[in-house]
């Protein structure tokens, strides 16, 4: 179950966190992973580990805000099995405090990224059916504090989930999203040392228990779940959203 033999994936973000466990599993599912990403080093690494377990996978270094650079890759490539909207940036702040760069930094790679990703990928994917995930958020689905920017990138995602699976489904191209709560990642350490130097255990405590099951997830079971989704197994899934969360949404009362 959940082969993926041969299938033509993109992984956008696929360099790091989420994008990296998704990348190494789908490879170890026998895909052929192209990873797209603007951090060399660490995509890198991440190709270097899949051709280390036998895998194959190639490095595409980009910025997925650019649409002619976008075009351009996903040309090279050609025909996709399927895509993975993975890159995303975070911010933190409220529509008060949030500044204009920070907001259109915010919307060209969380929002524009997965838009011109999604423009250069479906044409040929019509082809012969696929399939399209999306990186989301509980953002997306309930408030939280200071994440204004971000909440609105995210409920974007949302809404171009729904849009794609409903346009294209008669092109056989289906197409859901997670959304994660806190994930525990390299980002979530880099942010917890620069904004609380002395305190890293003690802020980490907290926001692990900020979900209800008491710790935070991890990249591989983000990238399980992603599995599925993008597997032969399950066809029959499309305009779906899928919570990964701990119980913060409907649990955190």
């Amino acid at each position: 179950m959940f082969s993926l033999k041969n299938k033509i994936v993109v992984v956008t973000g696929g360099g790091s966190g989420i994008g990296k466990a998704i990348s190494i599993l789908f490879a170890q599912q026998g895909a052929i992973l192209n990873i797209v990403d603007r951090d060399e080093a660490s995509a890198e690494r991440t190709c270097s580990e899949i051709q280390d377990l036998g895998g194959v996978a190639l490095v595409y270094l980009i910025d997925v805000s650019k649409q002619s650079d976008v075009i351009r890759v996903f040309e090279k490539i050609g025909p996709i099995d399927i895509l993975v909207n993975n890159a995303g940036v975070a911010h933190i702040g409220t529509a008060e405090n949030t500044i204009e760069a920070d907001f259109d930094r915010i919307y060209s790679v969380n929002v524009k990224g997965v838009y011109n990703c999604l423009h250069a990928a479906i044409p040929a994917m019509k082809i012969k059916g696929g399939v399209i995930l999306n990186m989301a958020s509980v953002a997306a689905l309930v408030g939280i504090t200071d994440r204004f920017a971000y909440s609105m990138s995210k409920g974007a995602i949302s809404a171009m989930t729904l849009s794609v699976a409903r346009d294209f489904m008669n092109d056989r191209i289906r197409c859901n999203s997670i959304s994660p709560a806190r994930v525990h990642t390299p980002f979530v350490d880099g942010f917890i040392a620069k904004n609380y130097p002395g305190r890293e255990e003690e802020i980490f405590e907290k926001l692990s228990k900020a979900q209800p099951i008491g710790r935070m997830a991890k990249s591989e079971e983000v990238a399980s779940l992603a599995l599925y989704l993008c597997s032969d197994e399950a066809e029959f899934i499309s305009g779906c959203d899928y919570p990964l969360d701990g119980g913060f949404v409907k649990l955190n009362n």
